[in-house]
């Protein structure tokens, strides 16, 4: 099982258009175009009836004490968990791809709907929406995908780890309001195979990605 792109390179640094936030010309960061980057697939294996696709940020602080705090830098060795970018299921295989910009194109501000989407697709929702939920502008449900827009004082890159799932199931069994962990469950014991591609970010100036 194969998983391509033409918007990235394993182990390289992810174009800032398929970004959430950018290094600000002034200040630390603005709004970027936010689109979904290319992606494609060969070699399914045998039996596969429907795709998963989930996008999840390694290298999150579990704390957010030092996030985007001025005068202060988030510790390399703070412990770090999942964030989950992109959640994306019932993609049908004989597709084999999906198109630059064709799950997003901008920032939503309060989220996409959601989870229907196009292609027969459904996407759950991403952890922009517990990041923002709260903020009078910015919260809501964030369907699909949201790009990266790691801290602009975090003391490592971020890796973004983009996995294709060959499932055995014409369609998960996840409804409404799910989220990448609920998907995780659910494909568990219907995986046939996976391929993924890890890119990296960072918005510290300081340090390169």
């Amino acid at each position: 099982m194969k998983l391509t792109s033409n918007s990235m390179a394993i182990g390289q640094p992810i174009s800032g258009k398929y970004a959430f936030g950018v290094p600000a010309d002034e200040g630390h960061v603005s709004l970027s175009s936010n689109l979904n980057p290319h992606l494609a697939w060969a070699d399914l294996p045998a039996g596969t009836k429907s795709l998963v696709l989930i996008c999840h940020d390694k290298d999150v602080p579990s704390k957010g004490d030092d996030v985007n705090q001025e005068g202060k830098t988030v510790p390399p060795d703070l412990p770090r968990v999942d964030f989950f970018h992109w959640v994306l299921v019932d993609i049908d295989p004989s597709s084999g791809e999906i198109r630059e910009g064709e799950y997003s194109s901008k920032v939503t501000a309060k989220g996409k709907s959601g989870p229907a989407a196009t292609q027969g697709t459904r996407q759950g929702i991403n952890d922009y929406t517990n990041w923002f939920a709260g903020d009078a502008d910015m919260g809501g449900d964030y369907y699909g995908y949201d790009g990266p827009c790691p801290p602009w004082n975090d003391s490592i890159k971020h890796h973004y780890i983009f996995t294709l799932y060959a499932t055995d199931l014409d369609s998960v069994p996840v409804e409404g309001r799910f989220t990448g962990q609920d998907v995780r469950d659910s494909i568990a014991a219907h995986t046939l195979a996976s391929a993924s591609m890890t890119v990296t970010y960072s918005l510290n100036p300081d340090v390169p990605a």
